[in-house]
Parts: C-alpha cells; sequence; structure tokens
C-alpha cells in the first residue's frame, strides 16, 4: 500500500512538475504573441501560421529520432479533431486581440478553462471530481478575474472571446488526456505539431473566404493570406516562439500522462501571474495592485489541490 501510495504520490509530482514547466512556456509565447503584432507590425493571423509550421519543423529530429512507426495510432480522428479545436483556439484568441480586447484580460480570462476541464474530464474521461478539485478550480478562476480587473471596465461581447478560446483549448487538453491512455508523449506533440499547421491553412482559407462573401464581417489582420516575415529580431521572436510552442506542447503531454487533467488544471492557471511576470520583466508592463491578491489565490489553490490530493494518496484514500 505505502508503496502504490507512493508511486501515486511521486505521479502526481512529476504532472505538477511537467505542468509548470509547460505554463512558464506558454508564458513566453503569450508574450510573444503581443510582442510581433504590436512591435514589429506583424498580422496576427499569419504569426499563427508561422508559429505552428516552426515548431512542426523544429519537431522534424524527433520525428526522427523516434521513428515513423511510433506515429501509428488507431484514434486518427480524435488526432484531428484535437488539433483543429487547438488552431481554432488560437484564432479565436487572435480574433480577441483584433477586437480590441487589451491583453491583460485575453490571458488572464483564459484561466476560466478549469471549469470547463472538470465538465469535459467527468462527462467523457469518467475522471472523479472530489470537492478540493472544484473548490480549487474556482478560486484560481476568482483569481484570474481578479488579476484582469474585469469590472474595472466596461465589459462587451468581445471580452467573452478569450473564454471560447479556454473552452476550444480545454477540449484539446481533455482530448489530450484521452489520447494519453494509450500513446505516447512523442506521439501526441508530433502528431499536434504536424496536423496543427494545415488546420491553420484551412482556418485562414475559410476566414479570407468569409472575408470575401461578406466583406467588413471579418475584422482587420484577420482577413487575407498574411504570410510575410518580419527581419532581423523580429524574425528570431518568430523562431523562438515556434520554438516555445513545441516545448510547451511536449512537456504538457508528459504532464497528462502523469496525472489527472483535473487535477493538473490550478497548476495550469499559474500561466496568469507567469505572463503577468514576464512581461513586467520583458516588456516593462508593471501589474496592477490587483495582479497580486488575484496571483496569490491562484498560486494558493494549485498549492492547496497538490497538499490536499497528495495527502489523501499518501492515507491510500482516493478523490471522490
Amino acid at each position: 500500500m505505502n508503496q502504490i501510495s507512493s508511486s501515486t504520490a511521486n505521479a502526481a509530482a512529476t504532472g505538477a512538475a511537467f505542468m509548470l514547466a509547460a505554463s512558464l512556456a506558454f508564458a513566453g509565447t503569450n508574450t510573444l504573441q503581443a510582442v510581433l503584432p504590436w512591435q514589429f507590425g506583424m498580422s496576427s493571423t499569419g504569426m499563427a501560421f508561422w508559429q505552428y509550421l516552426i515548431a512542426s519543423i523544429l519537431a522534424l529530429p524527433l520525428i526522427l529520432k523516434i521513428g515513423l512507426r511510433h506515429l501509428r495510432t488507431n484514434h486518427p480522428w480524435a488526432h484531428q479533431t484535437r488539433a483543429f479545436v487547438s488552431a481554432l483556439g488560437v484564432h479565436v484568441f487572435v480574433y480577441g486581440f483584433a477586437s480590441g480586447v487589451p491583453i491583460w484580460q485575453m490571458v488572464t480570462l483564459l484561466a476560466t478553462g478549469p471549469l470547463f476541464i472538470i465538465i469535459g474530464s467527468t462527462l467523457f474521461l469518467g475522471e472523479r471530481v472530489s470537492a478540493a478539485r472544484i473548490g480549487a478550480a474556482l478560486v484560481a478562476t476568482l483569481g484570474a478575474f481578479i488579476v484582469s480587473g474585469v469590472g474595472s471596465e466596461t465589459l462587451g461581447l468581445h471580452t467573452l472571446v478569450p473564454v471560447l478560446a479556454a473552452a476550444l483549448w480545454a477540449a484539446n487538453d481533455v482530448l489530450t488526456k484521452y489520447l494519453s491512455r494509450e500513446e505516447s508523449p512523442e506521439t501526441l506533440t508530433v502528431s499536434l505539431l504536424v496536423l496543427v499547421t494545415p488546420n491553420h491553412l484551412l482556418i485562414l482559407l475559410a476566414v479570407t473566404a468569409l472575408g470575401w462573401v461578406l466583406p467588413g464581417v471579418v475584422p482587420t489582420g484577420l482577413s487575407g493570406l498574411p504570410f510575410d516575415l518580419p527581419s532581423g529580431m523580429g524574425l528570431v521572436l518568430l523562431i523562438l516562439l515556434g520554438a516555445l510552442t513545441a516545448i510547451a506542447q511536449y512537456l504538457l503531454s508528459f504532464a497528462y500522462r502523469a496525472a489527472d487533467a483535473a487535477y493538473l488544471q490550478p497548476f495550469a492557471d499559474l500561466k496568469v501571474p507567469l505572463a503577468g511576470i514576464v512581461g513586467w520583466v520583458a516588456l516593462g508592463q508593471v501589474p496592477s495592485i490587483w495582479f497580486w491578491p488575484g496571483a496569490a489565490l491562484i498560486v494558493g489553490a494549485s498549492i492547496f489541490i497538490f497538499w490536499a490530493e497528495n495527502s489523501n494518496r499518501q492515507g491510500g484514500l482516493q478523490p471522490a
């Protein structure tokens, strides 16, 4: 019993560590997604396309290392659906920027994702969600809203865009956990990076067609086929963005292989304060006074759920 409990606790700690590392990588991608359009004039849709194309190219050594035989799967449609919702989430996120939603609201409102994760992991994965998990998710979401300063500015329909992006990426996370029961982290990572770029192109073509059929519906910066690359430092940052994307997805796959999706989500919320800190250090964007109490709630929720479930496992109990 002690050996089993120790092994389970180690798996939980490993999953949490990988999720923390992934959150830091995602904080870096969020910052670069703001820098490239604003400081280098890059189209947001073009940035998303090149971001994942570069990530796919950087994954080629991994493909060669593990061999194509490891990419065989019994769930091709699940992999395709995962790639599509992931790509669509990126473009919905981009739509929020194009619609004028402030970056701090875009990033922090993504922390509503744990609620969608809990719903999806319960209904579709059969995971047992404890009161501690639900409570931690709610506290972390409250912290995200406090960090974002929601209520200090007028809320419109466009403000709900990051919530839709959060729901789409939650679907991606649930599918990742579902596939991780049979697939290796290498297969999960490479399949996403290989499939997501064609899906980005498909979405770009659909958005372009919509712009032609219904002029004025598609916001400026989303329509067209913006394949132009930046030069100089802009190109370096774009390559870094692609590299961080590949690293983040790889770490995410390892995290979901080690622990339950619902358990890991409070740790994923750490990307909110991490994004604020990275933006502060890298861009000089000083967080508001509301950043600190909100970040404290998010960090506190993560520590609490890790302590609560680790204590249950060491005592031989399972989450109810």
